[in-house]
């Protein structure tokens, strides 16, 4: 369930193309404004009930923030749709920060 609403929020986003879908990892390419690519990944681990997520950019040494704002974007997202169910989905995502843009 989980992993299916990610899909449709990631499905929503501009310049976004999903490349994998499957019941436990979901991999998106993302443009940005200026065409650089950057991978979105999420993968559902049921044993904690959380989906692990990461958003990586492809070149270069600084994304301005892109990535943690698109995960964060995502997650809020994620709240709103979980917030009018009335059976939970798991405890949610949690964000893993690449090195380097804490």
């Amino acid at each position: 369930m989980l992993l299916r609403h990610l899909r449709e929020i990631v499905a929503a986003m501009p310049r976004t193309h999903i490349v994998t879908a499957t019941d436990e990892h979901l991999h998106a390419v993302c443009r940005t404004r200026l065409g650089f690519r950057d991978d979105l990944e999420f993968r559902w681990c049921p044993s904690e009930g959380v989906a692990h997520v990461t958003s990586t950019s492809r070149v270069g040494l600084f994304d301005f923030g892109v990535n943690r704002r698109r995960v964060e974007r995502v997650r809020r997202q994620l709240e709103e749709l979980n917030s009018g169910e009335s059976q939970p989905t798991g405890r949610g995502v949690q964000c893993v920060t690449p090195s380097g843009d804490a």
